[in-house]
């Protein structure tokens, strides 16, 4: 299996990725195709797929902030049953970051991510890949040490329609696995640079961030 970068909307595996992606994601998590040809030549995200014989069977995007030491996890996608994909993806993706802090001098800090919480909401449009099914994606992240930051959340469509996601977490993965805490400055400015790129967004993201101004310190809590 190769991980490979995509950083052109040109590219032949592009096509494969994006078609994986609308199969298994909703339609107001998926960007658009002919919208991804910035998000894909902006050096600041890395688009990585996971080939296996001239097939795209699995693809990770995420992106590291210099200026905090953190990164994202956009999203990962496991295409295939029985390939290892997930624990592919996740190896080469740790070890990319790891690189890009080292070339700061730094450990890396941690990392966010979205997640779906099936036991709040009953149903999920997913593409019927077991893999990918909420519960189990859930529990892989605890596996890798993700945590769940204890406060409301919500995100904006990513159709740009100003409308309201619910039913997720945010989380964060600190590389200090002792780390109970995490500035709650950190989680509104992130918030904030991530989400610039959608002029339309819900009045309940805006009193989020807000709220999270007014705070010190969110709680890592078990995910």
């Amino acid at each position: 299996m190769e991980y490979v970068r995509i950083n052109r909307i040109e590219d032949p595996l592009f096509r494969q990725l994006h078609q994986l992606m609308s199969e298994v994601f909703p339609p107001e998590e998926v960007l658009e195709f002919a919208l991804w040809k910035e998000p894909l030549e902006d050096p600041g995200i890395r688009v990585f797929v996971a080939v296996h014989n001239g097939k795209v069977v699995g693809t990770t995007e995420y992106r590291y902030y210099t200026d905090w030491n953190v990164a994202m996890t956009d999203f990962t996608i496991i295409g295939q049953e029985g390939l290892g994909i997930g624990r592919f993806l996740a190896q080469n993706r740790l070890k990319d970051l790891r690189r890009l802090a080292a070339k700061g001098g730094n450990e890396l800090l941690g990392m966010f991510a979205e997640i779906y919480d099936p036991y709040r909401v009953e149903h999920f449009d997913f593409g019927g890949i077991k893999p990918m099914d909420p519960f189990v994606r859930r529990e892989v992240l605890s596996h890798l040490g993700y945590k769940r930051l204890d406060f409301p959340y919500v995100h904006p469509s990513w159709k740009g329609d100003g409308e309201a996601v619910t039913g997720l977490d945010l989380c964060f993965m600190p590389g200090d696995e002792e780390m109970a805490k995490l500035d709650a400055g950190l989680a509104a400015d992130f918030l904030t640079r991530y989400y610039a790129v959608l002029d339309g967004k819900p009045e309940s993201w805006h009193s989020m961030v807000d709220k999270l101004r007014t705070m010190d310190t969110i709680d890592l809590l078990p995910l």
